[in-house]
């Protein structure tokens, strides 16, 4: 539910600024549904790829909950600039409305990548 809230809340700042493309229906209910599957794969590692309590010497990548973790944070960070700017209602020019979109895609990307190579190897 908080990546399809995010989404929505990145998709509604994104319909607002002038960048008339990511306005559509379509963008938003795109930008809902990435997010939702990004939030699912990026925070719901499975076991083998999270840290294990026990000492037990199994092989283990860290690069993947890096990816997921920073993934996470570019995304977070997107939807709190674009919460700050309804809350506040700017309006976002067409720049900001790029960086913002891009933060958030690079983001949810991150971590879509982290969950699908994570469930590859356990």
């Amino acid at each position: 539910m908080m990546g399809a809230a995010g989404g929505l809340f990145v998709a509604a700042h994104l319909g607002r600024g002038s960048v008339e493309l990511l306005g559509f229906p379509v963008v938003i209910l795109a930008a809902t549904i990435y997010a939702f599957i990004g939030f699912y794969l990026g925070i719901d590692l499975p076991p083998d790829a999270a840290p294990r309590a026990d000492n037990v010497a199994t092989p283990r990548v860290k690069w993947i909950e890096r990816l997921s973790a920073s993934g996470t944070f570019f995304a977070a960070l997107a939807v709190f600039v674009s919460v700050w700017n309804i809350i506040l209602d700017g309006q976002p020019n067409s720049l900001a409305t790029l960086l913002v979109g891009g933060g958030f895609v690079i983001g949810v990307t991150m971590q879509i990548a982290a969950g699908s190579i994570a469930r590859a190897r356990a």
